[in-house]
């Protein structure tokens, strides 16, 4: 067996991180190159699912991570101009994570690269912006904006929607097309605030509003259609509290707090794909592969398990030297069937809010949803499809050996 060269990972975010993690623990060298100098901004996914949190488990990390201030959310709600709707219930499912921990996805970062910091063949560069890729054909490795070269044996891109090494690789995402984008902003928390709203949906004509709890603030999303922005600038602060007031009244009492378009931050939602998310010498995961709407929380989900799938493969061929295409394939091959069914999903909706606006009814689900979820087994399984992704990934033995991880948690 040759000796492992080195991987270099481009992007902290949660898939990068966790790849990155997986691999030091099995011994192998990695580097992890984030243009930024620390996680401490403002991310617009805070949302761990149960599966994100087992893996956690089996690999010895949940109790410690959880440690940090969260909120449990056990049931992901819409409230519709006819009543309210429990689309999904965690708390059916029979794992002790039957919940979504909701912290700021920042904590998490700096969690994961503390623990990956503590393993010798680990090494995070901040600052340390990619701007290019050596050799072609395959790729060898990456040069820092800075002008430092870093050889290694396969590149990983985990950079994000806006991928540079994407780009530098003539690889283009192919829109599936989204429809609405999001207007974010965050107000905070009081005491007596809704107990159970921390992952909720409330629909009305021209706009939903999305609430996401947090450790003393709320994250609030207002829905536009996709471009309209502009209008929306040029309506002011105060439509938009104004909108906020109307979809989520105990919210009116502090939407004042908000006095300025410049407090708000557009997320222009999107909904692609690259058709090959690989070349010689280099993978592309996360977003800079396929990027997830953010509406329904799964980005942080897909991300992890993308680094799983792709740890599974890279472990055994990067101990047995370059990993070929055919490893880089089976990453893609595991994964793309999850991506087309969620971002289908996410299609649909899409589709189904554009015409809602467009005939000016009311954004919102369809009545027999109402009806339906009122069956327990119907909100379990939105729950486990939700919290697991439709095609959930399991560590391979090879993995598990190299890991040590702990048993499989058995749940219904």
């Amino acid at each position: 067996m040759s000796t492992p060269g080195r991987t270099v990972i481009a992007g902290g975010g949660p898939g990068g991180m966790l790849l990155a993690y997986l691999l030091a623990r099995a011994g192998l060298p990695v580097t992890l190159a984030e243009r930024h100098q620390d996680f401490d901004r403002d991310f617009r996914g805070d949302s761990l699912h149960p599966w994100t949190l087992e893996l956690l488990d089996r690999l010895g990390l949940a109790e410690r991570l959880l440690e940090q201030p969260h909120v449990k959310a056990r049931q992901f709600r819409l409230r519709t101009p006819k009543g309210l709707i429990t689309t999904s219930d965690y708390g059916l499912l029979d794992t002790p994570y039957d919940y979504v921990a909701l912290m700021p996805q920042a904590w998490f970062l700096d969690f994961l690269a503390a623990e990956a910091e503590a393993l010798p063949s680990f090494e995070l560069r901040t600052g340390a912006a990619v701007n290019g890729l050596l050799g072609s054909d395959p790729v060898r490795g990456v040069t820092l904006r800075s002008g430092e070269e870093i050889d290694a044996e396969l590149v990983v891109a985990a950079d994000g929607r806006y991928s540079r090494i994407r780009a530098l690789a003539g690889a283009k995402a192919e829109s599936q097309g989204a429809t609405t984008d999001l207007l974010w902003f965050a107000l905070p928390r009081h005491d007596d605030d809704p107990p159970d709203a921390d992952v909720d949906l409330y629909f009305g004509t021209r706009h939903y509003v999305g609430t996401l709890g947090g450790p003393g603030r709320w994250q609030v999303g207002l829905s536009l259609p996709k471009g309209g922005y502009p209008a929306l600038r040029d309506a002011g602060v105060d439509y938009v509290r104004r909108e906020v007031a109307e979809r989520v009244p105990w919210l009116a009492d502090r939407v004042d707090l908000l006095t300025d378009m410049n407090e708000t931050t557009l997320l222009s939602v999107d909904i692609s794909r690259v058709p090959v998310w690989h070349r010689p010498g280099l993978l592309m995961l996360g977003d800079a592969a396929h990027v997830i709407s953010p509406v329904g929380g799964n980005g942080i989900l897909m991300a992890c398990q993308d680094a799983l799938a792709a740890a599974n493969h890279l472990v055994p061929a990067l101990r047995a030297g370059t990993p070929g295409s055919e490893a880089l394939a089976a990453v893609q091959a595991d994964r793309e069937s999850a991506i087309v069914t969620v971002q289908a999903q996410q299609v649909r909706v899409e589709q189904t809010a554009a015409r809602a606006r467009e005939r000016g009814k009311p954004v919102a689900p369809p009545g027999f949803l109402r009806l339906l979820t009122r069956i327990p087994a119907v909100r379990k399984r939105s729950a486990r499809r939700n919290g697991y992704g439709p095609e959930p990934v399991h560590p391979s033995p090879e993995l598990e050996r190299a890991l040590d991880l702990r048993p499989t948690p058995v749940h219904a």
